[in-house]
């Protein structure tokens, strides 16, 4: 039995990702759906099971912000097959940063360093673990005051959640834009995910390639989603979530992939 879970699944790409493995894998395979909200996660799970899904699907409820639940969930399954960390929260343009950044940094940033330290481990051999960042996620997108900084995070887990932790002081402070990190929370929130996943392959590269398992960051473009629609006024080039889910679930399923990856 392989099993595959999915963070943020219960609407947009989170569920799409869900309804594609479901789609693709075995009657004897798990796939876990999970939100925040118990009656969200239900509907959303019962609709996926409804639909043409091959394998069970399950929800469970995670709210990613959590340490401890992150921690009781990779206790309770064991081992893993396949991990969608794909958790984010939500911006809103007339909202000062200040207000937002927390949640941002909670949801996005320190739920991913506590994903990869609780799931990496426990990836079976052939195993995948994906981190959903953004294709707004490269240093090119960030001030040359920054970028070398965030370079320098992918050393370790543990510096780039330092780093976060400065970045959200900076927003607090008003600091931020000055310095170079800018007032949109999500070039700095991407990047540092990005960061992350790179900081673990710097120490598990050969030994993943080894295994065949694959632990990367996905870095889409525009997707048609209620968290997006606000942002950009011209969608007619967006993917839906089903498009941008194929691709990644055909490589989460494959039985190799390209080493660049």
């Amino acid at each position: 039995m392989r099993i595959a879970l999915v963070t943020g699944s219960n609407q947009g790409l989170g569920r799409a990702l869900v309804e594609g493995l479901a789609a693709r894998m075995s009657p004897q395979d798990l796939v876990l759906l999970t939100g925040r909200d118990p009656a969200r996660v239900e509907e959303a799970a019962g609709a996926v099971a409804r639909g043409p899904a091959a394998a069970r699907v399950e929800g469970r409820v995670l709210d990613v912000r959590d340490a401890d639940a992150i921690t009781a969930l990779a206790a309770d399954l064991g081992e893993v097959d396949i991990v969608f960390s794909n958790a984010a929260a939500r911006m809103t343009r007339e909202a000062d940063p200040a207000d937002e950044v927390d949640a941002v940094a909670e949801t996005n940033n320190l739920a991913t360093t506590r994903m990869l330290r609780a799931f990496v481990p426990r990836l079976r051999p052939g195993g995948r673990l994906i981190v959903v960042a953004s294709s707004l996620g490269t240093l090119d997108k960030l001030d040359d005051r920054v970028a070398g900084r965030f370079d320098a995070a992918t050393e370790s887990l543990e510096a780039v959640d330092a780093l976060v932790e400065d970045w959200r002081r900076a927003v607090h402070d008003g600091r931020a834009e000055d310095e170079g990190y800018g007032r949109w929370l999500n070039i700095p929130s991407k990047v540092a995910q990005v960061a992350a996943v790179r900081a673990v392959a710097r120490q598990r590269r050969a030994a993943d390639l080894a295994d065949n398992k694959l632990v990367m960051a996905l870095c889409p473009g525009l997707i048609d989603t209620d968290a997006s629609r606000p942002w950009f006024e011209d969608m007619s080039h967006a993917q839906t979530p089903a498009e941008a889910a194929r691709w990644p679930v055909e490589l989460a399923l494959a039985d190799s992939f390209d080493p660049a990856f």
